[in-house]
This record gives structure tokens, C-alpha cells and sequence, in this order.
């Protein structure tokens, strides 16, 4: 299905005009040096096409023909590679292995296109690699860059020097590239098609998934005779046609691209999305927005997820035809491979409606300077990890929670656990936190007396001592002033997980506190409201579980939000009637 998927993507933007895709048989690749020679294979310069960004120097990235698979053996690309394979250079002490380099390269040059290729293009290189490389190698060692290049064995590639193209770019021999993959004689039934083709042996790597093999992955791989059967290897136990195994990992790569608008990365996932029509490019870049945060404009971001959640309260369709399948992949590093981490197909107007359950079940009272759009869930994830740091959230809790999201599943256990950790840890119990728990809540336990506000109804034991918590701790900000140990600082941990240990010293306190606060009036209501909280409490449990542990940071938040709704002129400083 994942395959299948990503070839139809690639067959759709193949056949746009701006579709950004490689044609059959290329792709795209940073070459930094390019060797232009004359028609008679001459040198004439070396192009150094680095440009530069900021302190680094950046290879411009052009269309060559698909390279083959590196491994320890000899394996030469086709009119371009390393510089051991192109000019013959040793830069690693192996004179003898670069030989050989060499040779492959002139041979699979001998292979594609004959010893007498007809495009004059091609022919200069012949000429080079069999008459001029010598020479040219001698001239180079005067070049600027040649120490780098000694250093760094780059990537190069031809061009003539009447040519703006690359010779490998040449409309003659791209036309005979793409004949000569067309001759390849079907051997079997592709699995993504259902068409007679030419299995492909080793699917073309995968690049982009963070914290991957520096040599890339692949998605299909047998690498080990555990992994065979029936006498057969390497990827002919799962056949995909050439066609196929290189449309889908063109899309693939394209798609995990840096700079894509399509990828986000969601924990330990490099996520990637795409719609089955063109028409839903729209809704792509609100989900781009809905599931990471933009570095250049935050801003931007923020006003198109709140651009989304009205879009979804209002009914408004995204686009012309919200029918159309929507994919999401997330893709994990797996030693050699490309774990799948989730795979969720639904419609857009599907995903809308999964979209309004999370943003209805995360809604709740905020600071004024925090209005705005809904949380995102890429804040979600940063308030369970230790400094709200992306990198410190748990590898697999990105993808979990994102496939809650999408599928209506539960969420993991752990994202609750990881929010209540942090704020034992902190004693900061923020919206997004609060947030968090709330979603938990909801959605885990069907808890429907977790409001968006405070809900004084609530007679859960955990709501009522987290509300009983927030009023003590305002007692003593009220007779104390500003402290830099609050009993938020000094009893928050203790008080949230076993309250009985500690209720009884924080009321002896709460009577000292409300001894130095000069309105009487102040005090007379907040007596007030720690009476209507005691009374509806009955017995004080003397351990909370982890969903009253929730509940408790719930209720300490909303009693808090509910002192700064109004002034203070306007509640707690009336005088008593």
C-alpha cells in the first residue's frame, strides 16, 4: 500500500510541468566540480559550482543519471562520481584499488553507450578518459581547489564547453538512457503495478530519515539468508518492477528532501505527507503547519493552525474535493533499514474531523498573552522533555501520539507520565501541560467533567485538593507577597502524589497566613472558598493515582486561571456581607 501510494504520487507530479520529480533513470545530486573539455576531450577548466552559505560552501544540486549502490566493492556510476573514479586520482593510499575504480568507470561508460557513442558529447568523454586524463591531471595540480579536492575525493561530472547543460543532461543522451532501460527484458510480475517488468535487484537508497546510516537506508532489503525464502534473495522475495522501485524511492527522497514543505519531524519520525491530488496542496500546507513549527516566521505558523481550527469550527471545506485520500508516513532508523513508525490513509474531510476532536479536546482557559491558536502537537510533545527540547522527547512518543491523533486511537500512557514527571521536577504547571492532561483525560478515561474552565461541580478528590492547593498557595501570596519558595516550590510533589502527609501542616499555615492579610474582607471570602472546597473533599485519599495526579495539576490550574479572570478589586477584596 505505502509503495503503491508513492508511485502514484510520483506518476502525478512526473507529468506536471513544475513537478520537481526526476525523470526515469536520474536523480538528483550536489556535484561541486564540474570538468569542462572541448570536443576533442581537452581540458579547458575546472568549474568549482559551490555557492556560498554563510561560512559553509553549499554544491549545487543537478540531474544525473541514478547511481548505483556503494558498498566495499567497485561499483562506478554513470558519467559522474568520486574523483578516485573519474580522473584516476589515489587520495587514500590504495593505488591499486583506484586503478581498478578507473577502469570500472570507463567501462560502464563502454557499456551504456559503446566504444563510438554518436552523441559528441559523449564522445569528448571517451576521448578524455582515453587520451587526455593524464594531462588534464597534471594541469589541475595548479588549481586552487586541488588540495581540497585531494582531501575531500569529490563528486564530478562533464560538460562541453559550447554546452550550458551537463553532458549527461544532453536531450541525446538522456533519450538514450531511457531507451536503454526500456530494453530490459520482464522477468516476473511487480507487486506495485501488477505488470510484467524487469524485477529490480536493490532498490535505490533512501535518504533523509534523521538519525540514519550516513550511507542511507532502504525500505526493501534483504540483506541476510535468514531473511530469504524459497530460494529466493535479495529483493526478489518481495518483486518490484524497475519502473516502480525507482518511482517510489524518487518520491520518497523527494519528499524527505531538506527544505521539503512536506516533511516534519514528529519525535524520532521523519514524517512525510502528500494528498492524492494536486487540489490538496492547500490542505498540505496546513498540515505542515499543524505538525511542526516554522523557524523562519513562528508567527506564520501559529496564524495558519488558527486558520485551520476555524476553517474545521466553521464547516468550511479545504479544498475542491475533500474526498481525496491524504498519506501520512512516518519513517525510523532501523540499523540498515527503514523502520515504518506509522502509516495513516484517510480523507481529507477525515482528517479534518480527527482534527476537531484534538483541538476541542486540548481547549482550555489560558493567559490573555497566550491567545491564539490552538497547541499544536508538537508543544504537546516539547512539555513532557526535560528544557522543552525536542531532541529529549522519547523516541517512540512522536509517533504514538500522532497516530492518536489521526486514528482516534488512545493516547500513550507515557505522554501523561512524561507531563507529570516535569512538573514534579519544575513545580510549573503551564496551559500547554494542563493542555495535555486534559486531552489525556478526555480521551483515555472519558472524563467529562474536565472542563475547558473550573468547574466547581467537580467533586473528584484530585480536582478538589488541586483547586484546595491553588487557594493556599494564593493565601500565602496574599500575606507574604512574592517569595522564592512558595509551598509550590516546597510542596507540590509531595501534596500531588500523597496529600494526607501534607494537608494538615498547610492548613496550620493557611491560619498564620490569613493572620497578616489586612482586608478582612479578603480574608472572609477566602475562607469562603476553602469552606465550599473542603466541604464538597470528604475523606482526603492518602495516595492519588497517576489520573489523579492529572486531575490535581487540572484543578490546581484552573483555580489559579480563575483568580486572574477578574482584578482582584472585583472578588477577593470585597468586603464580607
Amino acid at each position: 500500500m505505502i509503495l503503491q501510494a508513492l508511485n502514484a504520487y510520483y506518476v502525478r507530479k512526473a507529468a506536471a510541468p513544475d513537478g520537481g520529480l526526476a525523470p526515469e533513470g536520474f536523480e538528483p545530486k550536489a556535484i561541486p566540480f564540474v570538468l569542462v573539455i572541448d570536443r576533442s576531450g581537452r581540458l579547458i577548466q575546472l568549474a568549482d559550482r559551490r555557492e556560498r552559505e554563510g561560512k559553509k560552501r553549499i554544491a549545487r544540486v543537478e540531474l544525473v543519471p541514478q547511481g548505483v549502490k556503494k558498498t566495499s566493492g567497485i561499483a562506478a556510476n554513470l558519467l559522474w562520481d568520486t574523483t578516485e573514479y573519474v580522473l584516476g586520482i589515489d587520495t587514500k593510499g590504495k593505488a591499486e584499488r583506484v586503478a581498478e575504480q578507473s577502469a570500472a568507470f570507463r567501462e560502464r561508460l563502454r557499456g551504456a553507450f559503446g566504444e563510438e557513442p554518436e552523441d559528441e558529447g559523449l564522445r569528448a568523454v571517451v576521448r578524455f578518459l582515453d587520451w587526455q586524463r593524464a594531462e588534464a591531471v597534471t594541469a589541475l595540480t595548479a588549481h586552487p581547489a586541488w588540495a581540497e579536492i585531494l582531501e575531500t575525493n569529490p563528486l564530478m561530472t562533464f560538460q562541453l564547453d559550447t554546452d550550458a547543460e551537463l553532458v549527461c543532461q544532453r536531450p541525446a543522451v538522456i533519450a538514450l538512457l531511457m531507451a536503454n532501460s526500456s530494453h530490459d527484458a520482464a522477468d516476473g510480475v511487480c507487486l506495485v503495478t501488477g505488470s510484467d517488468d524487469s524485477i529490480e535487484r536493490l532498490h535505490a537508497p533512501i535518504k533523509g530519515v534523521r538519525d540514519a546510516q550516513t550511507s542511507d537506508a532502504n525500505i526493501v532489503s534483504f540483506n541476510l539468508g535468514a531473511f530469504n525464502s524459497y530460494g529466493k534473495s535479495q529483493s526478489f522475495n518481495a518483486p518490484v518492477g524497475k519502473r516502480a522501485a525507482f518511482a517510489y524511492t524518487t518520491a520518497l527522497n523527494h519528499l524527505l528532501a531538506k527544505g521539503s514543505r512536506q516533511r516534519v519531524q514528529v519525535g524520532d519520525a521523519s514524517t512525510v505527507f502528500w494528498a492524492e491530488k494536486a487540489s490538496g496542496a492547500a490542505f498540505e500546507a496546513a498540515f505542515l503547519d499543524f505538525l511542526g513549527p516554522q523557524r523562519d516566521d513562528p508567527d506564520a505558523g501559529v496564524r495558519a493552525v488558527a486558520s485551520l481550527y476555524r476553517s474545521i469550527r466553521d464547516g468550511r471545506p479545504f479544498t475542491a474535493d475533500d474526498g481525496q485520500r491524504f498519506h501520512v508516513l512516518g519513517l525510523s532508523p532501523n540499523a540498515a533499514r527503514i523502520a515504518v513508525r506509522f502509516w495513516h490513509v484517510a480523507t481529507i474531510a477525515e482528517l479534518g474531523a480527527a482534527f476537531r476532536r484534538y483541538f476541542d479536546e486540548v481547549e482550555i482557559v489560558r493567559p490573555s498573552y497566550e491567545a491564539g491558536a490552538p497547541l499544536p502537537p508538537y508543544r504537546l510533545l516539547a512539555v513532557t522533555a526535560l528544557q522543552a527540547k525536542s531532541e529529549n522527547v522519547p523516541p517512540n512518543l512522536g509517533g504514538d501520539v500522532m497516530r492518536a491523533i489521526l486514528a482516534g486511537g488512545r493516547y500513550p500512557e507515557a505522554l501523561m507520565q512524561g507531563a507529570l514527571r516535569r512538573m514534579r521536577a519544575e513545580r510549573e504547571i503551564s496551559w500547554p501541560r494542563a493542555a495535555l492532561l486534559k486531552a489525556y483525560l478526555i480521551r483515555n478515561l472519558n472524563d467529562k467533567e474536565i472542563t475547558v474552565s473550573l468547574n466547581e461541580s467537580n467533586a473528584d478528590p484530585g480536582y478538589r485538593l488541586g483547586r484546595l492547593f491553588a487557594v493556599l498557595e494564593r493565601v500565602q501570596e496574599r500575606a507574604q507577597g512574592s517569595l522564592n519558595a512558595s509551598i509550590r516550590e516546597r510542596y507540590y510533589g509531595a501534596f500531588s502524589a500523597t496529600p494526607v502527609t501534607v494537608l494538615p501542616l498547610l492548613l496550620k499555615l493557611k491560619n498564620h497566613h490569613l493572620a497578616k492579610i489586612a482586608n478582612r474582607g479578603e480574608v472572609v471570602n477566602l475562607e469562603k472558598l476553602l469552606g465550599t472546597i473542603i466541604d464538597g473533599l470528604g475523606d482526603v485519599p492518602p495516595r492519588l493515582s497517576l489520573a489523579g495526579q492529572a486531575r490535581f495539576a487540572i484543578g490546581y490550574y484552573h483555580q489559579r486561571q480563575a483568580f486572574f479572570a477578574k482584578p482582584d478589586s472585583e472578588t477577593l477584596d470585597q468586603p464580607a456581607e
